[in-house]
């Protein structure tokens, strides 16, 4: 506004330097925690995403960071990157599942839970982009209510043999302040199939290959899914 100030000269209003000088003290202080001004904005700590498996050096007991912090309102994160469904082919079937909920012993005390979704081939390469769920809206007993349909983003029929639907439970660990990943499970070929699905949850670190699973718990607490596929005669 200086700037423009000195070079037009058919202005009415004029930008003076007096005034420029007043924003010094506030550009100076800006990233300052000052409750005066104008409210009390206390800073917010960034959130750090960790890789699969990197989380692993930091994240040693996933218990402690229980408390009161899990009682927070938790819908402060982005709304999901879940994408919409393909177009419809002839004789194509495309396939959506709709997370309905997850059980888990301390379902109350997760903090912005949300569920990446990938499909990967046998290797655990990605076949389809990956999605994220919007955080989850519920939280009742030993339950997270996510309740969203996933587009999944490639045709069952080229879905390639030993292919697997990746579920990857995660949520915000504010004491480390990171992300992390709980939980995981999976939905292999010969499982698709229309209809309400129950699947077993794993202990991370997410094993995309599938030869070392260990099962999150004893308890009857799993991943509720119900899958609806669409096919164009």
């Amino acid at each position: 506004m200086r700037s423009a100030s000195l070079q037009c000269t058919q202005s009415m209003e004029e930008f003076k330097l007096e005034d420029l000088k007043k924003l010094e003290t506030i550009i100076e202080n800006i990233l300052t925690y000052n409750k005066e001004f104008p409210f009390d904005v206390q800073p917010v700590p960034s959130r750090k995403i960790l890789a699969p498996g990197e989380e692993e050096d930091l994240d040693l007991d996933d218990d402690e960071d229980a408390g009161a912090c899990a009682s927070e309102a938790f819908a402060s994160r982005a709304p999901g990157t879940l994408l919409p469904r393909l177009p419809s082919e002839p004789g194509i079937t495309l396939l959506t599942v709709r997370i309905e909920k997850i059980g888990l012993k301390d379902a109350g005390q997760c903090i912005d839970p949300y569920i990446t979704v990938s499909v990967k081939d046998v290797n655990g390469v990605d076949l389809n982009p990956v999605q994220e769920t919007p955080v989850a809206t519920r939280k009742e007993d030993n339950y997270i209510h996510f309740c969203v349909d996933v587009e999944i983003q490639r045709h069952v029929e080229k879905l390639p043999k030993g292919a697997a639907i990746f579920f990857e439970f995660k949520h915000y660990k504010p004491k480390k302040k990171f992300t992390s990943t709980k939980c995981y499970a999976f939905l292999e070929m010969d499982e698709i199939k229309p209809g309400p699905l129950v699947i077993e949850l794993y202990k991370k670190p997410t094993d995309f290959k599938r030869k070392k699973l260990q099962l999150l718990t004893k308890k009857p607490l799993f991943l509720h899914l119900h899958q609806t596929l669409h096919k164009d005669s």
